[in-house]
């Protein structure tokens, strides 16, 4: 075998994740197959239909706003000893969605982190229009799926009709009047499953009383290589984990002639079949993959691929084949990043979104998951994104029962006390 220091190790840039999109409007949701679950919660998309509009094509401006987000989220998301995986674009898309219903300094936030201060309404053009414009064919197939789900109950949340018109107009999302209950948590994790092609088939283990609302993003990404590997170009090696513990793996090895030269970091692009490709960037020995990220811009990424693109220098490359799923919840991540007001029961503010009796309304979770596999046909990826609305409002006192006090057991329909006392002390 090779030495260790010979071998390619991948390092898996959001560009893969960016490229995990659909194609044409986003979809309501998939029609379920014989072997995908049903949905019983009711869809009310026949009464929010998508209404004329004209979206705002990517441009440098757009280009730029979503390589830093989408490097500033896995810079601040990954895992230093583990496999991390995100798809910036279902975050995006999932906040956006969300974004639609705040107001304020909330929004203020959000825009600033979402659209580097670019107001929402033109980001809600530029991915309208980058969404529609990605491409999927037979050989690589994308399915983006947004939806909205909301507690069935009028006594404890009003929904925005105009928060649901636009949702429904940029994001295609479907719209689901739920019961919160049980059978929601079904539901929508059969939703998960059926938009993510069954590669993620949980993402909510229980709804809370106070949840409100779930705003859901799914993403699926299944393309073959432009040029696949043959069984004769796979064989074993050694895979030098982060701890330094060597594993045998299966490497794949193909000449790619898209060579990424930054010096001591080298990489390669290897195109798939369908306008996407695979990105892999490996530092140098003595560069962690966290130190690398840390110092990596989103303008660096974006020229370092462009350098790639226009070298044509042939390149021998090695890539092990993997399989893993990746999940985390993003609060203090995206609070870290710029929008903390979001997530704080007080100072949020969505009142565009709907109001409830019960308390303000606020992001409550935003849970991501992901899953990968890459072999000698291709690579199959998928994504899940859940933004969890909450109300309750805080306690407006503080009592301590720590001096004596009276008490009574009283009936409910006279409030007569059946028993009164006072406690003075505890023997």
């Amino acid at each position: 075998m090779k030495s260790a220091k010979t071998l390619v190790v991948i390092l898996i840039i959001a560009a893969l994740a960016i490229n995990v999109a659909g194609c044409g409007s986003p979809k309501t949701a998939s029609e379920p197959t014989n072997d995908m679950p049903s949905i019983s919660a009711v869809d009310l998309m026949s009464g929010i239909s998508q209404t004329g509009l004209n979206g705002k094509s990517a441009d440098a401006d757009f280009t730029a706003i979503m390589a830093d987000f989408s490097i500033e989220l896995f810079k601040n998301s990954m895992t230093s000893s583990e496999n991390s995986l995100i798809s910036p674009l279902s975050v995006m898309l999932a906040l956006a969605m969300t974004a639609n219903g705040a107001d304020g300094e909330t929004l203020v936030q959000m825009e600033n982190l979402l659209g580097g201060g670019i107001p929402l309404g033109v980001m809600n053009e530029y991915l309208y229009s980058y969404v529609s414009r990605l491409p999927s064919e037979d050989n690589a197939k994308l399915n983006i799926a947004n939806s909205i789900w909301f507690r069935n109950n009028e006594n404890r949340l009003h929904v925005e009709h105009d928060f649901l018109q636009r949702n429904a107009d940029y994001y295609g999302a479907a719209v689901y009047s739920a019961a919160f209950d049980d059978q929601t948590v079904t539901d929508i994790n059969n939703w998960i499953k059926m938009n993510t092609d069954a590669m993620i088939d949980e993402i909510l283990s229980e709804i809370r009383f106070e949840h409100m609302l779930f705003l859901i993003n799914a993403i699926t990404f299944d393309a073959e290589w432009a040029n696949m590997y043959w069984s004769t170009n796979v064989s074993q090696n050694y895979f030098t984990d982060i701890n330094g513990e060597k594993a045998v793996a299966d490497f794949m090895r193909s000449p790619e002639y898209q060579y990424i030269d930054e010096g001591v970091t080298q990489g390669f692009i290897k195109p798939y079949a369908g306008g996407y490709s695979f990105a892999a960037i490996l530092p140098g020995e003595d560069v962690s993959i966290e130190a690398f990220m840390d110092t990596l811009k989103g303008s660096e990424f974006l020229e370092m691929i462009n350098r790639a693109r226009s070298n044509n220098s042939k390149v021998e490359t090695y890539m092990p084949k993997f399989k893993y799923e990746y999940e985390i919840q993003l609060n203090s991540v995206l609070a870290e990043l710029g929008m903390p007001d979001a997530f704080d029961d007080d100072l949020a503010d969505f009142r565009k979104m709907g109001t409830s009796p019960v308390g303000n309304l606020f992001i409550s979770e935003v849970l991501h998951k992901t899953f990968i596999a890459t072999d000698e046909r291709g690579t199959r990826a998928g994504a899940a994104t859940a933004v969890a609305i909450e109300a309750h409002s805080g306690p407006v006192a503080t009592i301590w029962l720590d001096r004596p006090f009276v008490f009574a057991i009283i009936d409910d329909t006279t409030n007569l006390p059946i028993f009164i006392g006072s406690l003075m002390t505890i023997k």
